[in-house]
This record gives C-alpha cells, sequence and structure tokens, in this order.
C-alpha cells in the first residue's frame, strides 16, 4: 500500500465518484480506479459501494479511511516540517475550531500567517463538540485547535482569553431600551438554540439553569450566524459570542448580566512544528478579552485589548 493509494481513496470518499476524484487530483480516471481495485485487493475488502447518489464507503471503509487521513495527515506535515526553512514553509496546516469561538480573531491570525507564509496551505473546519475535538487531537488528525475550556482540556493547553456571551434580541423587544438584559428577564422567551452536544448549547443551558431559567425551545440550529438571523426575524432570542454577531445586527445585540463568559484555548499536537508555532504566537497577538475584564467589553468592538496582559 502507498500514500499515494490513500489519497486517492480519501478523495473519491470526499466526492463521491471515480471522476470527481480524477478530476481533483489532476490525474487520468482509469488511475484512479486502478489504485483503488489494487488497494481493495491488497486489503481483501470493499472499500467502496454503488450506491444512486454515488460511491459511498462502506462500514470497513470507513474505518480505514479514517486511519489514512491521519497517515496523509502525518506524511504531510513531515514533508512540510523537512522543506521548512527560515523564509519560507510549505505544506498543509489542518486546524479545527470550535464553532463559535474565535470568529474575529482566527482569520486575523490566518492572514498574517499567509502573508508570512504564502506557500502554506491551511485547511480550516469547524466542529461542534468538545470531546470530537479532543479525540481529532488525541489520534493526532489536527495541527491546531481552537476551543472553549472544559474540564477535560490538556493541561498544555494555551489560554488564549474569553468569549463573552451577549444575548441577541428580536425586533421591537422591550429590552432593547436596556443597556444590560438581566437573565432573569427572559423568563417568558423562546430560545433559538443549538445541537445538543454542541458547546455553544452548553454554554447557554447552563446560564439558563444558574438564573432559574427552564428554557422554552423555539428551534434548534447548527450556526450562530442562522441563530442570529432567525432571532432578527422573530423567531426568538438566542445566546450567542459577542465575536460571533454577524455584521448589521449589533442593534439586536445586548450584553446580559449575570455576565457569561467562556475560557478558549489553543490545543497544538504533540512536537508541533514551526506552522502551527507560528499560528499559536499570532492567535496570542489578536485581541482577546480576559475575564475580569470581560464584562466591559465594548459591544461595538467587541473585544478588549490585552496587549502585555497575555498567558499561556
Amino acid at each position: 500500500m502507498s500514500l499515494r493509494q490513500y489519497e486517492y481513496a480519501l478523495a473519491v470518499a470526499e466526492e463521491g465518484s471515480v471522476t470527481a476524484a480524477a478530476e481533483r487530483l489532476h490525474v487520468a480516471q482509469p488511475s484512479v480506479s486502478q489504485q483503488i481495485r489494487g488497494l481493495e485487493r491488497e486489503l481483501g475488502v470493499k472499500l467502496f459501494a454503488r450506491t444512486p447518489s454515488g460511491l459511498v464507503p462502506t462500514v470497513v471503509g470507513r474505518a480505514f479511511l479514517r486511519e489514512a487521513q491521519v497517515a496523509v495527515s502525518a506524511s504531510r506535515r513531515a514533508r512540510a516540517t523537512a522543506r521548512a526553512g527560515a523564509e519560507e514553509l510549505v505544506g498543509e496546516l489542518v486546524v479545527a475550531v470550535q464553532l463559535g469561538f474565535g470568529t474575529r480573531q482566527l482569520p486575523g491570525a490566518l492572514s498574517a500567517l499567509r502573508r508570512r507564509f504564502p506557500r502554506l496551505e491551511v485547511t480550516v473546519f469547524e466542529e461542534q463538540s468538545s470531546a470530537e475535538l479532543e479525540r481529532l487531537c488525541a489520534r493526532g488528525v489536527l495541527d491546531l485547535a481552537l476551543m472553549a475550556a472544559c474540564d477535560r482540556s490538556p493541561a498544555d493547553a494555551h489560554h488564549l482569553g474569553v468569549e463573552e456571551f451577549v444575548v441577541v434580541l428580536t425586533p421591537g423587544h422591550a429590552e432593547l431600551a436596556e443597556d444590560r438584559v438581566e437573565l432573569r428577564d427572559l423568563k417568558a422567551e423562546p430560545w433559538l438554540r443549538f445541537d445538543r452536544d454542541s458547546a455553544l448549547d452548553a454554554v447557554l443551558k447552563n446560564a439558563l439553569r444558574d438564573n432559574g431559567l427552564a428554557p422554552t425551545t423555539a428551534a434548534r440550529v447548527s450556526q450562530t450566524s442562522t441563530a442570529v438571523r432567525w432571532a432578527a426575524h422573530g423567531l426568538g432570542v438566542t445566546l450567542v459570542p459577542a465575536s460571533a454577531v454577524p455584521d448589521g445586527h449589533e442593534h439586536l445585540v445586548r450584553p446580559v448580566s449575570p455576565t457569561v463568559t467562556q475560557p478558549v484555548i489553543a490545543v497544538l499536537r504533540q512536537d508541533a512544528g514551526p506552522a502551527e508555532s507560528a499560528l499559536l504566537e499570532l492567535l496570542r497577538q489578536e485581541t482577546w478579552p480576559l475575564e475580569d475584564v470581560a464584562s466591559g467589553i465594548d459591544m461595538e468592538r467587541g473585544s478588549v485589548d490585552i496587549a502585555g496582559a497575555r498567558r499561556s
């Protein structure tokens, strides 16, 4: 078996067809088919099943592809490290961010990273579940994870700051007249919530529980931007990180009392290379609130300058 076969199998799984995988890999279709057949013969299993919607991995195929992804990612990191020089870094950096956290800080850090290393390819994906992020970190799939701190956070995690959560109200809501909204005053409101295993929904549920509220769920969504826009259409109120509020909706946002915050950490893979180390330093240079000043956040800026007060 070869890494090329792994890459071909991963491409077929992602694209759902040999033709599309070949186009993406810039190779001839027969070459992809031949490599997949050879891989299946060597393994003695069927990796893909043909369905009306295209090729899909079998149960065994899914298990194999998870490990193939680890091997391919490790190979790319090894090549990147070997070719890294003082002024140039090439290869792929795989970053996962927990949905809703670091929404404003990560783009700035990645932009600076790209200016420094223009040949570096960065892959970023969003994940809702803390447990899944921790599992991916432990398996070595990720180079860097940006996530909310929790009881299971690793001891060597790098603390960046906090996210302050704000309430997004419906247009014309009486509480928009207030500078800060008491959570207890929202006891009669329907809530726009998030997927049950997400860190965002855990924060919302715990904040309401701590204030004696049993939320009425109007709807559950997967994206913070969707929750904000649905609130703007009058479907209910929601609680989201201040940095995740889309432009144009600030007039519906109010900080809450008691203040709701969540520490944000960065977790690097073991034996971190120059790319992820550089990204961590750039994330530290971004503007992050700290716990003791989060309640004083300027809602127009959504952040507090903490230069000189960073921790890791």
